[in-house]
């Protein structure tokens, strides 16, 4: 939910900042982190064999469960003390610096902190670092706010290098690539499972790859949420229902500030939405198709990070896997998590491994439930991230070169493939009505947020009506999962509209307003649509930071500052001729990628193999034969 899984985090500061410090937060806000908060009594055990030592701001507050909703603060401690994790309120950090206003502290003591600050940080990356000692470094640098932030200082004058992002620093050893542009080798057919957790906009794109795939002659079971099957079966691909609604997934996104859930019930419906994921992975890779009967064994995993467990799964079959994303996961000094709100170029690379690991410590006793009962593997005892090790799995990000260059310190097993487009338009038929309407007037502006609840649709659906007639403007509304466009009366300048493939629909358009999905950003920049984003959580900040950075819409407006006055210098900025030419430039940019191509070969390379096959030209699609691939389990 892109993945995942991330509100606009509110301000906090901190008593020690200074003018050589700044506080960087972290708001952790999608799928990968809705879990994240109570912990089940029979897993609490790992939890401080994970953290034991004398850090003594480690322990275990049950009380505080049945507590929630009094104080929330009380419950947000109560529920990270449980996780063994960071304290809320003041840190070491701040108590440090409590004495500044009595008394000044020297330069070299200022410096001496600043350097402790640096090293300790660096560690964090130190994959010979004991959880237990991981666990006590989060205490020291970082505290939990009670606005469901983390929050976490970064020295001013400290060089990035200084916080292993140096040009050899983790993740930053850059090895001579095997280009893209090469033709893809013949691989003998496979049974392909893609384990995908999310919305329909995270699904799309695995749709397009794995009809490439079929293509190529294997055999593709995409393994999602039951809401998609008549999605992904009218594709012509296998479909394996995946636990976890999606639904419920947004819904807890959208209505939630960080970590805290609003509710006791809150707590076990989440945590009950990751734990059916996670134990639906293994048979989604192993057992016949639930309709036809017909046998599977997955001989390779794709998947992206909200499927938690993929790491595990693959290990447990000793399959490889790949990883595809719609939103940066790996680290890099280029540009911080998407989850996160870090100013400071030096804390780019750390806020990475802070997300990461407050993601693993909400996850990691679900996850050690399966490994030791459904896979038959050890429990991981280790501070090492939410999807377990897997620096050394290759990664596939699904967006633009031209939009988000590939980073410099991303190596090898890094691609930048392009976004992965699925032709829904070739056969779409448009209502009759809508056809008349467009005909009917000068190019509209689209306004919808896809399958994300609006917490007040009514105030929101005369927002957009009253920005519209105060720009002269005809209108799309979407009305979406969101209940948008209940209008007291008809306007002859709105049409209202149900889901319609974005590929068509965008191109009658003369500028887009969204929630900032990857997906949707695609299609509206593709179809060259000055694009205004509304991002409710997760990555969709980062697409907005993006798209007005490449010139091509406004300011993200989050969608708790949406408003009439900045809807409508949003419109205003969009109808610019000067930014119409520049999302026409990148559009034709665009045109020259091919993203499913890229992800196909991207797969293929890095493939184990023992040697290189003759090349093979794509089998039609009629060619295709299910019998014919059960040789190749």
């Amino acid at each position: 939910m892109a993945a995942s899984p991330e509100h606009r985090g509110n301000s906090c500061s901190s008593s020690s900042s200074s003018s050589s410090s700044s506080s960087v937060e972290v708001p952790v806000k999608s799928e990968q982190e809705i879990c994240i908060g109570a912990k089940e009594t029979d897993n609490i055990r790992d939890s401080r064999e994970a953290a034991s030592g004398d850090d003594s701001r480690v322990g275990v507050d049950l009380s505080a469960l049945n507590n929630v909703g009094a104080e929330s603060s009380g419950t947000f401690r109560g529920i990270f003390s449980e996780v063994g994790t960071l304290p809320v309120g003041t840190s070491n950090v701040e108590k440090l610096d409590s004495s500044q206003g009595k008394l000044e502290k020297s330069k070299t003591e200022t410096q001496r902190h600043r350097n402790i600050l640096a090293e300790e940080a660096a560690q964090i990356f130190d994959s010979k670092i004991s959880a237990q000692k991981k666990l006590k470094l989060l205490n020291r640098i970082a505290t939990v706010k009670d606005d469901g932030t983390v929050e976490f200082e970064v020295p001013g004058d400290v060089e990035p290098h200084a916080l292993g992002d140096g040009p050899r620093g983790a993740y930053a050893e850059v090895a001579e690539e095997e280009s893209l542009e090469t033709d893809i080798q013949y691989i003998p057919p496979l049974q392909i499972v893609m384990l995908i957790v999310g919305t329909r906009g995270d699904v799309q794109p695995f749709i397009a790859i794995g009809k490439r795939l079929q293509d190529y002659g294997h055999r593709v079971r995409l393994a999602t949420h039951s809401n998609f099957k008549e999605f992904v079966l009218t594709a012509g691909l296998e479909f394996y229902p995946l636990g976890g609604d999606p639904k419920v997934l947004a819904g807890y996104m959208v209505k939630n500030k960080g970590f805290l859930p609003s509710g006791p019930s809150e707590i076990p419906i989440q945590r009950n939405q990751i734990k059916e994921i996670i134990h639906s992975l293994l048979p989604a890779c192993k057992e016949p198709d639930p309709d036809s009967g017909i046998p599977f064994r997955a001989d390779a995993i794709i998947a992206n990070p909200p499927a938690y467990g993929h790491t595990h799964v693959a290990e447990a079959l000793k399959i490889p896997l790949h990883i595809f994303f719609t939103m940066p996961w790996t680290p890099t000094s280029e540009f911080p998590h998407p989850l996160s709100r870090v100013k400071q170029p030096a804390g780019y690379r750390l806020s990475y491994q802070i997300v990461d690991s407050m993601i693993w410590l909400g996850i990691r006793d679900m996850i050690n439930d399966v490994r030791k009962k459904k896979l038959k593997l050890r429990p991981v005892t280790y501070l090492s991230g939410s999807q377990g090790s897997d620096s050394d799995v290759p990664h596939g990000y699904i967006w633009s070169p031209h939009l988000v260059p590939k980073p410099k310190d991303w190596g090898p097993k890094i691609d930048v493939i392009g976004f992965c487009f699925l032709d829904l338009a070739t056969n779409y038929e448009p209502p009759e009505l809508l056809v008349k309407w467009l005909e009917a007037g000068p190019k509209p502006i689209y306004i919808g947020f896809g399958s994300l609840p609006v917490q007040e649709p009514e105030k929101m659906t005369q927002i957009i009506v009253d920005a519209l007639e105060q720009t002269g403007q005809r209108g799309i509304i979407n009305k979406g999962w969101g209940g948008l466009g209940n209008l007291a009366e008809p306007k002859d300048y709105v049409y209202l509209l149900d889901n319609v493939p974005h590929d068509w629909l965008f191109l009658q358009c003369k500028a887009v307003v969204h929630h900032g999905g990857a997906g949707t950003t695609a299609a509206g920049l593709k179809a060259a649509c000055p694009t205004t984003i509304v991002p409710f959580f997760g990555d969709q900040p980062f697409w907005g930071e993006r798209v007005h950075a490449r010139g091509v819409g406004p300011p993200p407006i989050p969608v708790d500052e949406f408003s009439l006055p900045k809807l409508v210098n949003a419109i205003n900025f969009m109808l610019d001729a000067k930014v119409k030419e520049r999302a026409i430039e990148l559009a034709k940019a665009m045109e020259k990628e091919d993203g499913v191509t890229g992800a196909v070969k991207a797969f293929f390379r890095h493939l184990p193999r023992k040697k290189p096959e003759p090349e093979l030209s794509p089998e039609p699609p009629s060619l295709f034969s299910i019998a014919r691939c059960f040789g190749c389990s």
